[in-house]
């Protein structure tokens, strides 16, 4: 079961797909919105199409998955279904629907000289993809940066590679039915770590940004040897804080779903946090809610006083990605012990506040320095696909450049264009 590297040469591989991503970055940059969709759409019928195939490759994956000993969770993230081909399908449609973000003149400006002038999105050029288990990346990431005018090098994890050569194939069968080409989308077919440290170096100037989508040493990997941009998707440390004011039933449904729903995404809560004041009426309830899913508890001393079913939490708790079912609780006095706390421990991704208190509410998400901040729904909204995105490539938690869901209106940059009437600039 186990798949063979076949690439002999991985240096000359690598620096070809480079040479062949700039070609297809220049015919993308010179393409119309029009041709772009076309070809998003049919790849999603090509994939349709080839749904059984797929779904076959997936099972091998699956299969190798459970040999290795891989989690419920990480199962979970690479499992395909009929319904999850569907989903896969019906996002390519809703990218393909979107408005064109290339050539969108977002400022304009007027100065006294007369020079009429324009911010206009463009794309980047090339991107990397170095993503883990979950093969529905491979679809997104190449629709989204089919869209926004890029080509793209994806690079799938090794547990994931059959299902990710399968999706690419059904994508390039697509690509080659309208006038772009297929080497717009790229797929590295090879489990040979040392493919990512070429990738990282920028194939000779070729690779203009990359974008790390996995686990802490995928992503601390790819920011330490990256010679060119790094666009990261860091944890999901995410918190769901019930406030004083929060209405019950609003807070049990919200906080079960927020952790319960899918565990093994990265906006999935992985701590609780709860005010004093509430905690002895609404904690016991909560609890109950998530260990009749199967979720374990880990809780500070004082949530161990209302829920002794609890296990004990450790330091180690507060900075844990489960994507898992498990939940660490903490009970804070006040918003301002749970800002503290989620400024301390989180990772800048979503964090909630359930509250019926607008005040509240307005302090919490002026307050939470994350890149998603929410209120008074689940944390696992914080996807493109919710925000209206199509889809996303991952979640940035950084300050530059993009922030939050990472959709095709995020993978543009922008240049100016200026125009006169024969202006010239005097000394």
């Amino acid at each position: 079961m186990t798949l063979k590297n076949t690439i002999t040469d991985l240096p000359d591989y690598m620096a070809k797909m480079g040479r062949n991503a700039a070609r297809a970055a220049k015919a993308l940059r010179l393409s119309s919105g029009k041709s772009r969709a076309e070809a998003i759409a049919s790849m999603a019928r090509s994939i349709r199409a080839q749904s059984s195939a797929i779904l076959d490759a997936n099972a091998l994956d699956m299969k190798d998955g459970k040999t290795k000993g891989l989690s419920p969770a990480m199962l979970d993230r690479l499992a395909l279904t009929p319904q999850r081909i569907d989903n896969i399908v019906n996002s390519l449609d809703d990218i393909a629907a979107l408005p064109d973000p290339v050539g969108l003149e977002d400022a304009h400006y007027a100065p006294p000289n007369g020079l009429k002038i324009a911010r206009v999105r463009v794309p980047i050029g090339v991107i990397g993809i170095i993503y883990e288990s979950r093969p529905n990346v491979t679809a997104d990431a190449g629709a989204l940066c089919v869209k926004s005018g890029n080509a793209a090098i994806l690079r799938a994890g090794s547990e994931s590679l059959r299902s990710a050569m399968a999706l690419h194939k059904a994508m390039t069968a697509g690509l080659k039915k309208v006038d772009l080409p297929e080497t717009c989308v790229q797929l590295v077919a090879t489990t040979d770590r040392d493919a990512v440290g070429h990738l990282l170096t920028g194939l000779g100037g070729k690779v203009d940004l990359v974008i790390p989508r996995g686990g802490k040493s995928l992503v601390a990997r790819v920011q330490k040897e990256a010679r060119i941009p790094v666009l990261a998707h860091l944890e999901g440390i995410c918190h769901s804080y019930v406030h004083g004011d929060a209405d019950i039933d609003k807070a049990r449904a919200i906080v079960l779903n927020a952790k319960m729903r899918r565990t093994g995404i990265c906006g999935a809560t992985e701590t609780l946090l709860i005010d004093a004041s509430i905690a002895p009426k609404v904690l016991p309830l909560i609890a109950q809610d998530l260990r009749e899913a199967g979720c374990e508890l880990r809780g500070c001393a004082r949530s161990r006083k209302l829920v002794p079913q609890m296990n004990a939490a450790t330091d180690e708790d507060w900075i844990t990605e489960y994507l898992d079912a498990i939940l660490a609780v903490k009970v804070v006095d006040n918003i301002d012990g749970a800002l503290a706390h989620i400024d301390a421990f989180g990772s800048g991704h979503t964090d909630a506040i359930i509250t019926e208190n607008e005040a509240a509410a307005a302090k919490f998400i002026a307050g939470v320095d994350s890149a998603i901040a929410v209120h008074n729904a689940s944390t696992q909204f914080a996807d493109g696909g919710e925000f209206g995105f199509g889809a996303e490539i991952g979640i940035a938690t950084g300050r530059l450049h993009a922030r939050g869901p990472v959709g095709a209106a995020q993978l543009t940059t922008y240049k100016y264009a200026v125009r006169g009437n024969g202006q010239i600039r005097p000394l």
